[in-house]
């Protein structure tokens, strides 16, 4: 009796050890699927991790020192892409809308965008899209206003997959409060500051421009490289409207902001619309406007 009851107790321990090691499998398992958002650009990262803290892991397309203007993805990120849960994009960039016609299920595409009043303005993103005909400035992302829209947008689409989180909604909350103040802080110090203008290369702050009521003086003239006449232009407009900064990236030419820094006695100031904290970005931004 005591053999048999040691060998129930033995094979009640193996089946337990199995059923945990299966256990153990199938959600190592589920977590790796779960582990599958895409983000096009780095800014749309930080929005999406804010709402869902570590619960996935979350890929940006287009890699640290690329341009998203002639990034293409390549044949192993666009398999990638189709297995994913979801693909976060600002849907106003040339290669977020080739996506549609590379994917088998386009539904998985969430468009930031959506709700947005857009911008019509001259850039060299060669948009060729019937969407983006006219131009649309992409840089949604560089402005409070326009990104506690995105935030929601980004919230909107992840309930619609996990629509009992609790703790999405709370992170949302947190987030789009984080945004508020930023967008307070914004205005009060465009309102109390002199300067209603600031030089920038490739105008990346139109929706910011917009918002607080202050002029971007872009460098490219209608996404091209500037002439003397248009140099000449600006640095007429500069000492006009107590321009206080002189903006540019470090992927456009230096030697153009060079020459308007020596015109100008203002110091050229590097900034990276791309990075992947656009509040930090945002209010950094500001400071280099205003102060």
């Amino acid at each position: 009796m005591k053999i048999h009851t040691r060998l129930y107790s033995a094979l009640r321990c193996a089946i337990l050890l199995v059923s945990v090691f299966v256990t153990g499998c199938s959600r190592t398992n589920n977590t790796q699927t779960k582990c599958d958002f895409y983000v096009t650009i780095a800014p749309l990262k930080y929005i999406v991790e804010q709402i869902t803290g570590n619960d996935f892991s979350i890929e940006i397309l287009v890699p640290a020192g690329a341009s998203p203007e002639t990034f293409e993805p390549t044949p192993k990120q666009y398999i990638a892409l189709n297995e994913a849960q979801m693909i976060f994009s600002t849907g106003l960039i040339t290669f977020e809308t080739a996506l549609l016609n590379h994917l088998e299920n386009d539904s998985n595409i969430i468009d930031l965008s959506r709700n947005v009043p857009l911008i019509e303005g001259a850039c060299s993103h060669n948009h060729t899209s019937k969407a983006h005909q006219h131009g649309i400035d992409p840089h949604i992302w560089t402005s409070p206003h326009e990104l506690k829209t995105m935030a929601r947008n980004a919230y909107d689409a992840i309930m619609a997959h996990y629509p009992d989180s609790v703790k999405y909604t709370e992170s949302y909350n947190h987030l789009a409060r984080q945004i508020e103040q930023l967008d307070e802080e914004c205005r009060q110090r465009c309102d109390s500051s002199s300067a209603r203008a600031f030089i920038i290369y490739h105008p990346a702050l139109t929706y910011y421009a917009r918002a607080y009521g202050i002029e971007q003086i872009a460098v490219e003239d209608e996404g091209k490289e500037p002439s003397a006449k248009h140099i000449a232009n600006i640095i007429e407009q500069a000492k006009a409207k107590n321009v206080k900064s002189l903006l540019y990236q470090k992927e456009y030419p230096r030697s153009v902001v060079e020459v308007l820094a020596e015109d100008t006695g203002l110091t050229p100031q590097e900034i990276n619309p791309l990075d992947e904290n656009p509040i930090e970005f945002i209010r950094q931004t500001t400071r280099l406007i205003t102060e």
